[in-house]
């Protein structure tokens, strides 16, 4: 299993992520890892631990299933987030030489799901703010349209906006009354102020995007494909804590004050470090 890319990540995807708030990395990940990590997160939803969701529409079997900080009940999970190349990938595209573990999250859509994920951010769901914060979204296994492949709006990262967050199971303990809820943009296809973005994905690809950048999926409409990936997410050097009502719980708070750079190792553990960085 390989520890770091399988290409470099070049200064035209670092500018990419940048400029679009999203970046397609194909071929990161090694045939070993996703197979690894395919049937972990399958034994994993079908033990029932953990932080789960589940949605299964009227009338089908199929469900939308997520969960979340399974590196902290799952070796597997575990050995993904530190011995994976996701950590320097992250570190990478935020021009910076540490990357702190966030959580991880693991989505799966089963064939004929037609529950969708939401239009939303990622940052109004998390207890921080600053710049240097990235999910990386690696398939397990082909993803695409039909199968709920991700779209993400092109730019929408630079938006004055903050909407309110939804989950697939529209969790009250999420729905901020304070923010203005995000538009359902699958009606918006046709405005040419806005630009989709959305690619077909084989195991192994890596879609890493910022967490003000608006996405959403529909359903999954193949009759045959499952659609199974996981998102890792990681701190760079412009962040804080900012542990605000209707976001994240973590298992164990960090003991850092809010607006503090979030270093408490034992809660964000440092994954990767640029070698001249840990040197000096």
């Amino acid at each position: 299993m390989n520890r770091h890319p399988l290409r470099p990540v070049t200064e035209a995807d670092i500018r990419t992520y940048e400029e679009d708030g999203v970046v397609c990395l194909r071929g990161m990940f090694d045939r070993e890892w996703t197979d690894r990590m395919r049937e972990a997160s399958i034994r994993f939803m079908e033990s029932g631990i953990g932080r789960k969701r589940i949605v299964q529409k009227p009338g089908e079997t199929a469900r939308f299933y997520s969960n979340v900080f399974m590196c902290g009940l799952d070796p597997n999970f575990m050995a993904f987030r530190n011995e994976s190349p996701a950590a320097e990938i992250a570190a990478t595209l935020m021009r910076v030489d540490r990357v702190r573990f966030w959580y991880d999250q693991m989505f799966i859509k089963e064939p004929g799901t037609s529950a969708p994920t939401q239009w939303h951010q990622d940052l109004p769901f998390w207890p921080f703010r600053g710049s240097h914060l990235i999910s990386i979204w690696v398939a397990f296994t082909p993803v695409t349209k039909d199968s709920s492949g991700v779209e993400y709006i092109k730019g929408s990262h630079k938006w004055p906006k903050f909407y309110r967050p939804v989950t697939p199971d529209e969790d009250p303990n999420f729905a901020n009354p304070d923010l203005e809820p995000c538009p359902n943009f699958s009606e918006r296809y046709g405005d040419p102020s806005l630009k989709f973005l959305s690619w077909e994905l084989e195991p192994g690809d890596v879609v890493c995007h910022h967490p003000m950048a608006v996405h959403g999926a529909g359903g999954n409409k193949s009759a045959t494909q499952g659609r199974i990936g996981l998102s890792v997410r990681f701190l760079g050097d412009d962040v804080q804590w900012d542990p605000r009502p209707y976001t994240v719980k973590i298992p164990v708070p960090p003991k850092v004050p809010a607006g503090a750079y979030p270093g408490d190792d034992a809660v964000f553990p440092v994954i990767w470090e640029r070698p001249r960085a840990a040197a000096e």
